[in-house]
């Protein structure tokens, strides 16, 4: 289940992820830090998530009153100590019974045999697994088994600023905006000597190139598991962003390190932002922005794309307890979680059906043409050590964001090292 902030966070564990696929396969561990379930002592599970504590801790609890001989002690670190905990706990035979996941870590465990298998539960509960997007639930699905259920999920918006987009005189963006439309009004909207662009155009997966890559029509991954960097099509995605940077109409990517680019559209020196889904209550909760911004589809390239990610719930397969693990999950699947989750503002649930409270809960942001996103929204790029070719993507691709080499070159070279990459996990 983040964006500029999940990519940038990405890039400071990659390093760690990228060595995990041994060392998950070759572990073994001791039984789950939860209590022991002898005639009617309590079991205790736990739950390790990253952010929501509040919001989780409402749905812990509503499963606890639904089923007392089970008591969730949920776990809350931040997001770089989550994923360190969780790989030395993987390894040691002590990560907590239920954790979240997402889809670029997700093959690493799953292919160590660090996750519990679902599918058995998922039958006899008898889940209807089309109440949750087609794409999330394929991310969770390896080599024919269900590891996760979805929890919430994200699409990327256009967010615009109108106070700006008024003071320039412009019409608003809308769903038919496309390419051509972003780039005649960042150049109307932009004034450098007011240090003032009219978008920005950070290195970002999620929030960027992971959209406009499908828009022109090309893959990060082609079908048969290649590289598709060095497609012209692909090419034409990554172009896209580079273009503004290169006529003055964004930040530069050292300027978007210094002030973060969601920062910058908080801070009114950008007039738009490709911005998920996640980023509505942080900008709702601002009084001062609230008023001043809002949301719409992204534009097209060739075509309509956003791409689908989020978090998805998975369980521990060295837990203790698995039936009443299982047990757990399937309502951290349930309509009734997702409602819990929906109320709050927090995130988008997964759940077909209950994303309405989240988009009433912020009237003042057409929050619905995220959901209306969906309809064209493609998975995000993943692969069974996805850290490693990320980590070619963010070395190579800022050579063109800083103007040093063309799109063209530093997408053939991070091609060459991709591919090599995608080899090696098939080994």
């Amino acid at each position: 289940m983040k964006t500029q902030r999940r990519t940038a966070r990405l890039l400071a564990v990659s390093t760690r992820a990228a060595t995990m696929t041994a060392s998950l396969a070759a572990c073994s561990g001791g039984p789950s830090t939860s209590t022991s379930n002898t005639g009617s002592e309590q079991v205790t599970l736990t739950y390790g998530v990253w952010s929501q504590e509040e919001t989780m801790q409402k749905v812990a609890d509503a499963f606890e009153k639904a089923n007392p001989d089970i008591k969730i002690n949920l776990q809350v670190n931040p997001w770089t100590e989550f994923w360190t905990k969780l790989q030395v706990g993987a390894q040691g035979g002590t990560a907590p019974d239920a954790f979240w996941m997402l889809a670029d870590h997700f093959q690493i465990y799953a292919d160590g045999g660090q996750l519990l298998p679902l599918d058995d539960a998922i039958k006899d509960a008898n889940i209807d697994m089309s109440v949750y997007p087609e794409a999330l639930v394929n991310l969770f699905n390896y080599s024919g088994k269900q590891f996760g259920l979805p929890k919430d999920f994200d699409t990327v918006g256009l967010w615009y600023n109108k106070a700006m987009f008024d003071k320039a005189g412009i019409a608003y963006p809308t769903t038919d905006w496309t390419w051509d439309d972003v780039k005649s009004a960042s150049a109307k909207l932009t004034d450098q000597t007011a240090g003032v662009y009219g978008i920005a155009a950070p290195l970002n997966r999620q929030e960027g190139f992971y959209n406009t890559i499908p828009q022109a029509g090309g893959e990060v991954i082609t079908k048969d598991g290649k590289s598709g960097y060095s497609d012209p099509k692909t090419q034409a995605g990554l172009q896209y962003w580079v273009d503004f940077i290169k006529d003055g109409n964004s930040p530069t990517l050292q300027q978007m390190a210094d002030t973060e680019a969601v920062a910058m559209f908080e801070n009114e020196q950008v007039a738009m932002y490709y911005g998920g889904s996640f980023y509505a209550k942080r900008f709702y909760d601002n009084e001062a922005l609230r008023a001043k911004v809002d949301v719409t589809e992204l534009p097209a390239g060739a075509k309509k794309a956003t791409v689908i990610n989020g978090i998805q719930n998975v369980g521990y397969a060295q837990s203790a307890h698995p039936n009443e693990l299982k047990k757990f999950l399937i309502y951290l699947g349930s309509e009734e979680a997702a409602k819990i989750q929906a109320a709050t503002g927090a995130v988008i649930p997964a759940y077909t059906g209950t994303q309405k409270a989240w988009v009433d809960s912020m009237p003042d942001f057409n929050l619905q043409s995220f959901m209306d996103s969906t309809a064209f929204s493609v998975p995000y790029p993943v692969s069974k050590n996805t850290a490693v070719w990320n980590e070619y993507e963010m070395t190579e691709l800022t050579k063109a964001w800083q103007l040093e080499e063309s799109v063209a070159d530093a997408a053939n070279a991070l091609s060459t090292q991709m591919d090599k990459a995608l080899t090696e996990e098939k080994r």
